[in-house]
């Protein structure tokens, strides 16, 4: 078990900072995470699914012990890791690049910030007229030429050891990318991507490339935030984007309008719904708390609300990261300790856990998730209707409220015992 983890990357300059703040300011203070292994340079983000309880009428109950849930949408944390800065030639060593590269083994999916408005070069320097596609392709060739270049160095002696234990492509392939946080399975889907099926002896330095760019596509899924949208020439660099990328990939976003909407929530300015274009003032609802604004800040509201949220319904930071868990196919799954109550031991709340999972994993390999103790004393499972489930079924969205009966009593039978938010077994 591991804890899911997305990067955040960029060239100085284009926004990542500002991004980074935007997507774990507003949630800072809300309580605990579940997560062991926050570094400095890691952060929490919180974003929203439709929270079981609604459907069940037990929105009024609805305790979660990490993150919160407001009206059925429940915000769900997940590690933001802020990575070094990259310029070209970090695959040399140029800039932070060793750092840079060391930094994505611990990532399972990236988010790359890229400024649409071509306001800065490759190096983040200001200019006009800079091309941001040329961020897009270079990002992707420094990973490929990082790990093209660590096996291309060493192939024929990967080779000849492959060719003495007799072991298959995949084990082989498996030994040599572990150290890039790959795991079997994911080998093997690389080499289904690639169509590679000649005998590992036989590859040539362009097979090796065509499955290291299979492996990219796997191993690093990657959302493209394109930044500082409301700036003048963004417009025909997005165009250009589009057309060329994946557009379910692409999300459009300003980062500091984000920043600057959510401190005048914070600060009692206007009420703002993250993920909206709604913003309610003092003049909207004249017997609220609000503060009043001046006409400073009025007119940069309307910046705002005329430059992005009407234009593309909301500053796009969190569609960010509901794409980046969407890719990912991150599944989240909710222990509880009786299916007539979706309560759990300690009587707190309701759907007090929700749990991210990976596509695929099974109710035994959930069950030692939330707690080893369920698994050692395994003696079935149960989901919403009172119908058993195998400990071979793959938790999917249809059977992801499940309570596991034990052999004993464990602290694990209920949610609660160990089981948080953020989670999930090794992809």
């Amino acid at each position: 078990m591991k804890d899911v983890v997305i990067a955040c990357v960029g060239k100085p300059s284009a926004g990542k900072s500002s991004f980074l703040n935007a997507v774990t300011d507003a949630t800072a203070k809300v309580g605990n995470y579940p997560f062991t292994t926050i570094t400095p340079n890691n952060g929490v983000a919180y974003f929203p699914i439709e929270c079981p309880c609604k459907r069940f009428n037990k929105s009024h109950l609805c305790s979660p012990r990490y993150g919160r849930c407001i009206d059925g949408k429940r915000y769900v944390p997940i590690q933001i890791m802020d990575v070094a800065g990259l310029v070209p030639g970090a695959s040399e060593g140029q800039g932070l690049g060793n750092q840079f590269l060391d930094d994505l083994r611990h990532a399972n999916a990236l988010i790359h910030v890229v400024d649409a408005s071509g306001t800065t070069d490759a190096n983040g320097k200001e200019t006009v007229g800079y091309d941001p596609i040329g961020d897009i392709e270079w990002l992707r060739s420094e990973i490929h030429s990082w790990i093209f270049g660590n096996l291309d160095k060493r192939w024929s002696q990967i080779v000849r050891r492959h060719v003495a234990v007799k072991a298959s492509t995949a084990e082989t392939l498996h030994n040599q990318l572990s150290g890039y946080g790959a795991t079997l399975k994911l080998v093997q889907r690389t080499l289904d991507r690639s169509g590679v099926k000649e005998a590992m002896d036989t590859w040539d330095k362009e097979t090796i490339k065509k499955v290291v760019d299979a492996f990219l596509e796997e191993r690093f899924p990657t959302v493209f935030a394109l930044n500082k949208i409301d700036l003048p020439d963004s417009d025909k660099n997005i165009s250009k984007i589009m057309r060329k990328y994946d557009q379910n990939k692409v999300i459009l976003t300003s980062a500091l309008a984000e920043v600057f909407l959510r401190k005048l929530h914070k600060q009692k300015f206007i009420i703002y719904e993250e993920g909206t274009d709604n913003i309610s003032t003092k003049a909207d609802l004249p017997e609220s708390d609000l503060k009043p604004l001046d006409e400073r800040l009025e007119a940069r509201i309307e910046k705002v609300q005329d430059l992005v949220l009407y234009r593309y319904g909301s500053t796009g930071v969190q569609d960010v990261i509901l794409k980046a868990v969407e890719i990912l196919g991150l599944i989240p799954a909710f222990p509880v300790k009786s299916l007539s109550t979706f309560g759990n031991a300690n009587g707190k709340g309701v759907f007090r856990d929700c749990v991210l999972l990976w596509p695929g994993t099974t109710v035994l390999e959930f069950a030692e998730i939330v707690h080893p103790e369920i698994a050692k004393h395994y003696l079935g499972a149960e989901t919403v209707g009172n119908r058993m489930i195998g400990e071979d079924d793959v938790i999917t969205l249809e059977n992801n409220i499940i309570c596991f009966k034990t052999s004993q009593s464990t602290h694990g039978n209920a949610a609660g015992a160990g089981a948080g938010s953020g989670q999930a077994n090794k992809k």
